[in-house]
């Protein structure tokens, strides 16, 4: 089993605040866990990705699949949806960085991504 598939099998645990950002090297190792085309963004506080879709209900498609995932685990990123794009921008709001939920949904929104063959 690969890691992302660990990764992605794992459950967000909500942030109630006070707890640590993961430190650079932790936060290298789970990118690297996870689809290449998301980068950090903000300092290495966020990730994003940018998704280019041929029509504008792809993206549609896309967001709402990632908001039902996002309610059911509790982790809400940031969609924003333009014709034939989709960015996703993903932290935990309570500390304005990165801890290990943010890459476990960046894993999970990475099989929403493959389903719709993005």
């Amino acid at each position: 089993m690969s890691e992302e598939t660990l990764l992605s099998q794992k459950r967000c645990i909500p942030c109630e605040g006070g707890v640590p950002a993961l430190e650079d090297s932790l936060k290298d190792k789970y990118k690297n866990q996870i689809d290449s085309r998301w980068t950090f963004t903000n300092e290495r506080k966020r990730l994003s990705l940018e998704l280019t879709c041929e029509k504008f209900a792809q993206p549609m498609a896309v967001a709402n699949e990632i908001a039902l995932l996002a309610d059911e685990q509790w982790h809400h990123p940031d969609l924003y949806i333009s014709f034939g794009k989709l960015r996703i921008d993903l932290w935990t709001h309570k500390i304005d960085n990165l801890v290990e939920s943010d890459f476990i949904f960046a894993a999970k929104i990475d099989e929403v991504i493959k389903r719709h063959e993005l």
